[in-house]
């Protein structure tokens, strides 16, 4: 990816996800990371997704009553699978699909619910936990991003490139304090990325059935 995911992702979003089960047929806007790339999304039941040789995010709010969520469930299938790569190099970082959870202190989220992208760049408070199916890394392995300020965001590896179909069952807290030490805050905001322009691959996915709790 060329810009940092940091300022896209944050918090300039526009509907409430549902309370539990997060639907993906409403709420969900793409932002594109480059002005001349933007993959292919369908919301419904699931959010599919074609990423030809390029990159961008879609991303919703989490509804309030959601803010102290401190798991999370899914699935998700790869059909076309880009080839391997090393997710923390920079330029170099393609993935089939990722899932990112975007987190705030407690005390300071009621005044960000309205907070845009630009006034997110740069905010130190903004932690970002992405979860990738993709690369060559361990399972469970945390990579710091080498986008954004450092201490800002991370990758946690969960499935190396190739195609099939998976269950997750995520413990954000526990990962959270692997990845910044301490509790995570609220969570205020998800994305789901697709991201082929390094490789100039392809990428055929979905992702349903995720639930907070």
């Amino acid at each position: 990816m060329r810009l940092p995911l940091a300022a896209t992702l944050a918090l300039s979003l526009a509907l409430p996800a549902a309370a539990g089960p997060v639907s993906f047929a409403n709420g969900w806007q793409e932002q594109r990371l480059s002005l001349f790339s933007s993959n292919d999304y369908r919301f419904g039941n699931t959010l599919s997704m074609v990423s030809d040789g390029s990159v961008s995010i879609a991303w919703t709010r989490v509804g309030q009553g959601d803010w102290g969520s401190k798991g999370a469930s899914w699935s998700w299938t790869v059909e076309q699978s880009v080839t391997a790569t090393n997710l923390a190099q920079k330029g170099g970082d393609d993935r089939n699909i990722s899932l990112y959870f975007v987190f705030v202190p407690e005390s300071i989220a009621p005044s960000l619910q309205g907070a845009n992208i630009r006034s997110l760049l740069g905010n130190d408070d903004v932690r970002i936990m992405q979860y990738a199916w993709g690369g060559n890394h361990a399972r469970g392995q945390v990579i710091p991003s080498p986008y954004g300020p450092a201490g800002q965001g991370v990758t946690i590896a969960l499935r190396q490139a190739g195609t099939g179909s998976h269950s997750e069952v995520v413990d954000l807290a526990a990962d959270y304090a692997r990845a910044f030490g301490g509790a995570p805050g609220a969570l205020v905001g998800l994305a789901v990325s697709g991201d082929s322009d390094d490789t100039d691959g392809m990428i055929r996915a979905a992702i349903g059935n995720l639930t907070l709790r």
